[in-house]
């Protein structure tokens, strides 16, 4: 039994591209296609708001030109005001920028996408309009397929790509969303990563305070109240004692 080679989508979003390719039911030709993809025939590919540009190395010399577009460019590009409304949802939870930092497409994301009207992955083949350049009048062609598998690759490596194919390229969302995200009531000092939601910095712990120095010889003594010693002065005696105890304080050698 011959073993069967790894997926190029592992991942569940890069999936989701790759089964409406997968459910056209052209078995032979999408192997072709996933072929081509193994095989580096795809040598460039540009993502785009609701579209993807390529270049694939077929039989001959020249590389053909391949596109693959919405057929409703609203329904892969959202308006400002579709995009407005996934930054709002996106900055009210902060997992799901955490998860896509960290190189993973959160399942609930497609809801805020479907709740505008624009669906987070195509759902069928007929949302797609392809075009290659090849002489190949079968739609999809293996060059087609074998882009929509490296695509599909790439969103493994790279999940950010599934937002630029919306409009919203990595970059110009993490700062939408850092303009847009309400202002700490007492800002001044957080740290940039502090949770919007969070108005003010826990207050600190009880800590116990630091000890006290100790009294100065003199003090004590005087709490000791008059001293006496046979054969000598009380000043003697006092200033003597306030020796040993600034020697035993500061740890000085040898007492005298």
């Amino acid at each position: 039994m011959s073993r069967r080679a790894a997926p190029l989508a592992n991942q569940w979003w890069s999936q989701r591209f790759t089964a409406v390719l997968e459910g056209y039911g052209l078995g032979p030709r999408m192997e072709r296609g996933r072929r081509y993809a193994r095989g580096g025939r795809v040598q460039e590919l540009l993502v785009k708001a609701g579209r993807l540009e390529a270049r694939v190395q077929g039989s001959r010399a020249t590389p053909y030109r391949v596109s693959v577009r919405s057929t409703a460019p609203s329904k892969a590009h959202p308006s400002k005001a579709q995009w407005k409304a996934l930054e709002q949802a996106m900055a009210a939870r902060l997992g799901w920028t955490a998860q896509l930092l960290n190189g993973d497409v959160p399942r609930d994301l497609e809801e805020p996408f479907e709740a505008v009207g624009v669906p987070l992955f195509p759902r069928r083949w007929d949302d797609l309009q392809v075009r290659c350049g090849c002489p190949d009048d079968a739609v999809p062609c293996k060059h087609i397929a074998a882009v929509l598998y490296v695509f599909a690759q790439l969103l493994d490596e790279d999940p950010w790509l599934l937002l630029a194919w919306h409009g919203r390229d990595r970059d110009s969302l993490l700062a939408s969303l850092r303009r847009d995200a309400p202002e700490p009531a007492n800002a001044e000092g957080l740290p940039p990563w502090w949770p919007v939601g969070l108005r003010a910095r826990p207050a600190p712990r009880l800590q116990p305070p630091d000890p006290l120095p100790p009294d100065p010889p003199e003090r004590a003594l005087q709490r000791l109240g008059p001293l006496e010693l046979p054969g000598m002065e009380a000043e003697e005696l006092e200033r003597r004692l306030a020796g040993l105890y600034r020697q035993v304080l500061e740890g000085e050698g040898e007492l005298r």
